[in-house]
């Protein structure tokens, strides 16, 4: 079981590695800076990152690529456009540009804007946040490669439930980094915000139990932590078989 879980292991994700192998050094620098510090992407790197991206995919069966987002409707959403572009002489190439990578555009009308505007003037755009890996869809409709994007009205108005998160994580780098200007420090230049999915499991594991409220009660907290990582290992060779074996959860393997 172990050499088939790392054959298949993150195998369906554009991920740090792919990017290494497959881009050029100076493009893979100009997009960590993006990634680690906004730095603004040129559209000459977003076409080799594109070109890299869809041969990748290509090589994997995908046939289409999507921008996938997360609009106000409580699932996600994809507008799917084909690799195909026609040529000079009347045959196909294949093809993503940076230009259709980094934006795109959807119909907004089909999507709920909280009154933000009338739905006949509706016009809402996907953004590719670099920050997150591209990944490969299998379904019965074959394969697709998923760009993970944000989605805006033309002003700029949240249409989805990304951008507040995106924004507010830039917020929380702003002003971290404020902060530790005060206490004298001038070395750090930006400040990651991460959750897991570890969170969600311990606290309903324990909040039944008392560790909780052990913890904010004065309870030891080495000891807290170290029930918390036990907690953990029971959970996932408790329930392994069910995470790697049944279908979906061979699927999620690939995308980690």
């Amino acid at each position: 079981m172990a050499s088939k879980i790392e054959e298949v292991f993150g195998k369906n994700l554009f991920h740090d590695e792919v990017l290494r192998e497959r881009l050029p050094a100076q493009t893979y620098e100009a997009l960590q800076q993006t990634i680690q510090n906004g730095a603004e992407l040129e559209l000459q790197t977003a076409d080799v990152i594109a070109d890299a991206m869809m041969k990748w995919a290509v090589e994997r069966g995908a046939t289409h690529y999507t921008h996938w987002f997360q609009p106000l409707t409580g699932i996600t959403a994809e507008k799917h456009e084909s690799f195909i572009e026609p040529d000079e002489k009347g045959g196909v190439t294949l093809r993503l540009s940076g230009k259709r990578l980094i934006k795109g555009e959807s119909d907004a009308s089909s999507f709920p804007s909280g009154g933000l505007r009338a739905t006949f003037e509706a016009r809402g755009y996907t953004a590719w946040d670099c920050t997150s890996p591209a990944f490969l869809k299998e379904d019965a409709g074959g394969i697709t490669l998923c760009i993970p994007t944000a989605f805006c009205s033309y002003n700029g108005e949240a249409l989805d439930q990304k951008t507040p998160l995106l924004r507010s994580m830039e917020a929380l780098n702003k002003h971290a980094l404020r902060i530790l200007r005060l206490f004298g420090d001038t070395e750090t230049k930006r400040v990651i915000s991460n959750v897991g999915a570890e969170q969600e499991v311990a606290f309903e594991q324990f909040l039944t139990q008392g560790t909780i409220e052990a913890l904010v009660t004065g309870g030891d907290i080495e000891d807290y932590r170290s029930d918390l990582t036990n907690g953990i290992i029971d959970y996932v060779q408790n329930n392994y078989q069910v995470i790697v074996e049944d279908s979906y959860g061979r699927w999620l393997w690939t995308l980690i």
